[in-house]
């Protein structure tokens, strides 16, 4: 019985993960697919059908599959990022435009973002 409890709030765990991922894909603030890889690795271990379930998602199945083989991605998915990141923070930066201490804020979180991105290996051509 308590197998069963701990499986289910695993999987309960993963889907607030996956969700936060989603979250963070719409949003410029928050990071979407460490949440992601995240509920990867929790379903890989407790619920095959929803592991396979992100493995085969049409928008982030094959950046997840990537990662989850080679723990790389590819320098396309890290432009990709980068315009994300650049034109969600100039939103963001624009809508604050007489609150310095803020824009300041969000041009230090995009360059630290930036700067994680770039350090990711890049998958290699075969």
């Amino acid at each position: 019985m308590r197998k069963i409890v701990q499986q289910h709030l695993l999987i309960a765990l993963g889907w607030f993960f996956v969700l936060l991922g989603i979250i963070g894909i719409l949003l410029p603030l928050i990071p979407g697919t460490p949440f992601l890889i995240l509920a990867l690795a929790i379903f890989s271990k407790n619920s095959p059908r929803f592991h396979q379930m992100l493995l085969h998602n049409r928008w982030v199945g094959p950046g997840l599959r990537q990662w989850e083989a080679e723990k790389t991605i590819s320098r396309q998915t890290k432009y990709k990022v980068t315009l994300l990141i650049v034109f969600g923070f100039s939103i963001s930066i624009t809508i604050l435009y007489e609150r310095f201490g803020l824009q300041l804020m969000l041009v230090a979180i995009a360059l630290i973002l930036l700067f994680f991105i770039w350090r990711i290996k890049e998958r290699t051509r075969d």
